[in-house]
């Protein structure tokens, strides 16, 4: 069975997801109230695996963000919905060096673990140069030298003790980095993981040269394999080695649970092929790596301007901003301007909340966008108390969110917890775009934006510094993420 998923730029009738509204610039912008719709494709019930095209065109690389993409993804995670799983997940990764197997290992790992799942990165690599040393000959990776083979072999068999033994002391989900490029490889951990864990196949297929000559050099650049070289050149020949190496014994990913992901690293489009994938967790995976790309872009992270109440310290709440606050409006303004001047499709998210759009009201030349998801954290009974008032009148809830205040919830509001869970359509939104972002929105939604991209254990969120009127910004890219702050005002 297939599945194509449409272009950002058709149009979904489920209810509630987004609307064009007419600002006062004369600029077209859009709301976006959940973020992520569910219209549900049919699947025949006797189908196992289908696959999902997605073609980027000039048109769909520029149109606005109005969370189409995700919508779509959506539809392909809703395919494999069930009950919400218990059991131990092995996300094995296969392809050749140079493929991006790392990259998506990690943006998955940073992914899963910002939801709440238990996960864990066992890269192979390491467990070789520990055993190996990294002066390693390209021979060392031809599958014709059986002490080569078996030197592999068996440092890839202790990565997977430890991750299965991680598992059994409560880890849930182990991502298993290595080319596990030949079926027997494949076979070997299959008949390590049964009755322990599930293992799903994540193979990784490019076929753009110069995709491929880019990661070679970067790798050149950044593995420790080649940290103590001197000679670049000289590594670029041995990795090109090791790769053909690696190329004549490679085997494609034909059995078991399985997803493949086929030149999407390019950001061009791309293929996503599933086979024999069912349950809740996987599903969010497919919904994940249908919409992950290597485009390098920046995403900027700002409070709103001061607003009035800030100044009078109490929580929630719609005021209008302080004269701190329009001032920093203005600096905002002329920093966007002057920092994505080039940047014709980049685009202005904010909340539904005024002082989200007010400090944004400064920005032109830029579509703007309000997401329902960005609001702040809803303090339910306590919204527009300060936090004094809630410890005289309510000093049980007080207390209450003060040991706790990621898994605390306010009366009739909001927890950490339940922010986050809100935030994942805002997340698979910023991961599929390919131009620029600048958000604007509340110290609890940064905090957990924030998060995301920092990697931050979910237990430190709520302590996270968020400072009013300051920038930060996400540089997303081949080589991970990196991170500025400019500070505008004091």
């Amino acid at each position: 069975m297939k599945v194509i998923v449409p272009d950002s730029s058709d149009t979904y009738s489920a209810s509630g997801v987004v609307s064009p509204f007419q600002q006062k610039d004369g600029q077209r912008g859009l709301f976006v109230d959940r973020g992520v719709g569910s219209p549900r494709l049919a699947k025949s019930v006797s189908a196992s695996s289908f696959s999902v095209d997605l073609k980027v065109d000039a048109q769909t690389k520029n149109s606005m963000p109005a969370a189409a993409g995700a919508v779509a993804a959506a539809a392909v995670a809703d395919q494999m919905l069930g009950p919400k799983e218990d059991s131990h997940l092995a996300i094995v990764l296969v392809g050749l060096p140079a493929r991006g197997k790392t990259f998506t290992a990690a943006k998955l790992t940073r992914y899963l673990r910002w939801l709440g799942h238990d996960t864990k990165h066992f890269n192979v690599g390491k467990y070789r140069r520990l055993k190996h040393g990294v002066n390693v000959a390209a021979d060392f990776f031809r599958g014709d030298n059986p002490e080569g083979v078996e030197a592999r072999t068996e440092v890839a068999a202790l990565a997977m003790e430890d991750m299965i033994g991680w598992m059994q002391d409560g880890g849930q989900v182990g991502i298993f980095d290595a080319t596990n490029s030949t079926r027997v490889r494949r076979n070997m951990l299959m008949k390590m993981a049964e009755g322990k864990c599930k293992i799903i196949f994540l193979e990784t297929l490019c076929n753009d040269e110069r995709i491929i000559e880019r990661n070679i050099r970067l790798k050149i650049q950044q593995s420790p394999d080649y940290a103590e070289g001197t000679d670049f050149e000289a590594g670029v020949r041995d990795f090109r080695d090791r790769l053909a190496n690696y190329e004549k014994v490679y085997e494609p990913v034909e059995e078991g649970s399985y997803i493949k992901m086929i030149d999407m690293v390019s950001g061009n489009g791309g293929q996503i092929q599933v086979n024999n994938i069912s349950g809740y967790l996987p599903g969010r995976i497919v919904f994940f790596l249908v919409n992950t790309h290597l485009t390098p872009r920046p995403i900027l992270l700002t409070r709103h301007g001061e607003s009035m109440d800030n100044v009078r310290g109490r929580t929630g709440g719609d005021s209008v901003i302080s004269e701190s606050g329009k001032i920093y409006a203005k600096k905002l303004a002329n920093f966007v301007e002057k920092r994505l001047k080039n940047e014709k499709a980049a685009s202005i998210w904010t909340s539904t909340l005024q002082r989200t759009i007010l400090t944004a009201g400064s920005i032109v030349g830029f579509p703007k966008v309000q997401w329902r998801a960005l609001d702040e954290i809803n303090s339910g009974v306590c919204d527009g108390m300060t936090y004094e008032e809630i410890k005289k009148i309510m000093p049980e809830e007080f207390e209450s969110r003060r040991k706790d205040k990621l898994r605390y919830r306010y009366p009739r509001g909001e927890s950490y917890l339940d922010v986050i869970q809100r935030l994942e359509p805002v997340i698979i939104e910023l991961e599929r775009q390919r131009a620029p972002v600048v958000v604007i929105a509340h110290q609890a939604v940064l905090r957990a934006l924030y998060a995301y991209f920092a990697d931050r254990p979910l237990k430190e969120i709520p302590q996270i510094e968020m400072p009013l009127h300051t920038i930060i910004e996400i540089q997303m890219g081949v080589s991970g993420v990196q991170e500025k702050r400019y500070k505008l005002m004091d």
